[in-house]
């Protein structure tokens, strides 16, 4: 037998033994531990791949690679994959890389090899210009490596940010995430957590009550209901699992493969586009609220709104959705919640929402109805100023196709902010129900008219009568379509038509900045 043969033989022999060994530990003490995954509810690593993925398309990466550290007992314990499970496939027949922490295997914490993995996979999706998914289920660093799995922290956390804007990153948290390991997902464009069994913290309860002396759950911590209501540091909450697979999916067919790319668009046929039930949602008074999802859904094709961030910030609304067949991302503020005005973490919330589909060539829809940004000492302490320039500079950096609707109230700086056309919005309609000016007629009446209202002999009829003055003169859309910042005035029933056919009209936009290294955005 020739020399090469011989030493390919006894490799395969080695290989074959340390499979064997593998085996064994998942028939015995391994299977165990999946039974234990299974009892609270948690999918193994390869079952979540093998729901996610397309049928028999996943080709695994690195089966055979075993952590490097002997020290502290870990010389007798090796597993085939240390701890994840990395590869490629495709979902819905679009190529993706994932990878899959596997907590039946050390918790699922991160060793040098097991980063090198997951490095690895990083490397080949930007070169290759695909969408990188992380599974992630890990009990943090592998203490026992001391600084090296720091280190493998740190190479994974560059290598998300050199990915940011390159190809989309969709981050599962699917079991605990505490520690360094948070900041990898916060680097990624959405994070989805499943409710009760996903935890994500920088420091444990138990940290918290040693240092603060508060009593908290996991849960209330760092749960998913927590992060999506309180923190907006995730974009959905899911029931479960197989939920959060599902979402996994859904948004991954709003988005291209790479910044160089287009959306998918599915096959649309036209029909009639009037939709006469947009007509009837504003309320006659100026001051009652309505659910800006329904003007959405009258607007959208069928079905295909697809909300982020659904329970943060409820005072604008952002998603996904479907316009002739064509992937757009939809900002609106919702009279339902606090007026729609804009604060804090409305303004960051609909911020970050506009640089994702600037990255990545998603067409942004605006709706405006916004009373102005919230007054109080609480906003203007934990810095308005400065959160709701992230808004503004969001929409003025962005080059996509950028059409904006007034549904209601546009006043004060809000209405700058929200998409007008001097931050460079490329279409923007009014409905004859819109109110721009510089704020409400009451309060505007009170300012101009304040002499006249004092030295009258009925103050409030007088006043009464300037507010209605006002109003005739600056609470419509005529004003500013005169100059040329509303497009044109269009019915309610008209706005998909009118849609449509400006998001054709804008297919090709071509828009550069100033050449620059980068901006400096107000964090």
């Amino acid at each position: 037998m020739a020399k090469r043969e011989l030493t390919d033989t006894i490799l395969q022999q080695k290989f074959d033994e340390l499979e064997r060994k593998n085996k064994e530990s998942l028939l015995g003490g391994g299977e165990k531990r999946i039974d234990q995954q299974h009892k609270k509810g948690k999918l193994t690593a390869r079952e979540r791949i093998q729901l996610l993925v397309d049928e028999g398309s996943f080709e695994e990466l690195g089966k055979f690679v075993m952590h490097r550290c002997k020290d502290f007992g870990l010389d007798k314990e090796y597993y085939l994959g240390d701890g994840v499970v990395t590869g490629f496939g495709t979902v819905n027949g679009r190529l993706v890389y994932v990878f899959s922490q596997d907590f039946t295997v050390f918790g699922g914490s991160l060793s040098e090899t097991h980063a090198e993995k997951i490095v690895k996979l990083m490397d080949l999706a930007m070169k290759n210009g695909a969408p990188i998914i992380g599974l992630n289920d890990s009990g943090g660093a592998r203490i026992q490596e001391g600084v090296v799995s720091l280190g493998g922290y740190a190479d994974i956390f560059y290598r998300n940010t050199l990915a940011s804007g390159v190809v989309p990153q969709i981050s599962a948290i699917m079991g605990p995430c505490a520690g360094g390991a948070v900041y990898s997902p916060a680097i990624t464009d959405f994070i989805l957590m499943v409710e009760n069994t996903s935890f994500m913290f920088v420091t444990g309860p138990n940290v918290v009550k040693t240092v603060t002396h508060e009593d908290v759950t996991s849960e209330e911590l760092g749960g998913a209901m927590t992060h999506s209501t309180k923190s907006g540091v995730t974009h959905f909450a899911c029931a479960n699992e197989l939920e959060c697979i599902q979402y996994i999916k859904r948004l991954l067919s709003y988005m291209p493969q790479n910044c160089e790319d287009d959306a998918p668009r599915l096959p649309y046929t036209p029909g009639d586009e009037s939709r006469p039930k947009l007509n009837g949602i504003i309320p006659s008074n100026p001051n009652q609220p309505y659910d800006m999802r329904e003007v959405i859904d009258g607007i959208v094709d069928e079905g295909t709104f697809f909300e982020v961030h659904k329970t943060f910030a409820e005072n604008i609304v952002v998603g996904f959705a479907r316009l002739a067949g064509r992937s757009v991302g939809i900002i609106g503020n919702q009279p339902a919640s606090l007026a729609g005005v804009l604060d804090i973490d409305a303004s960051v919330k609909g911020a970050r929402f506009v640089r994702f589909c600037d990255s990545f060539n998603i067409p942004l829809l605006v709706l405006e109805d916004v009373p102005g940004f919230l007054p109080g000492t609480d906003q203007e302490w934990n810095a308005i100023i400065t959160n709701g320039a992230k808004l503004l500079y969001a929409f003025s950096e962005a080059t996509v196709p950028r059409v904006t609707v007034i549904t209601r109230k546009a006043y004060g700086g809000a209405y700058d902010v929200m998409n007008s056309k001097h931050i460079g919005a490329d279409m923007n309609y009014a409905w004859p129900t819109a109110e721009i000016a510089v704020m409400g007629a009451k309060g505007a009446a009170e300012i101009i008219f304040k002499k006249d209202i004092s030295e009258a002999a009925d103050p409030l009829a007088k006043l009464n009568e300037k507010v209605d003055e006002y109003t005739r003169k600056f609470a419509n859309p005529y004003r500013a379509a005169h100059r040329g910042y509303i497009d044109e005035v269009i019915y309610p029933d008209q706005t998909r038509e009118k849609l449509i056919r400006a998001f054709q009209m804008l297919e090709n936009k071509v828009a550069t900045l100033p050449k620059k290294k980068h901006g400096n955005i107000p964090l």
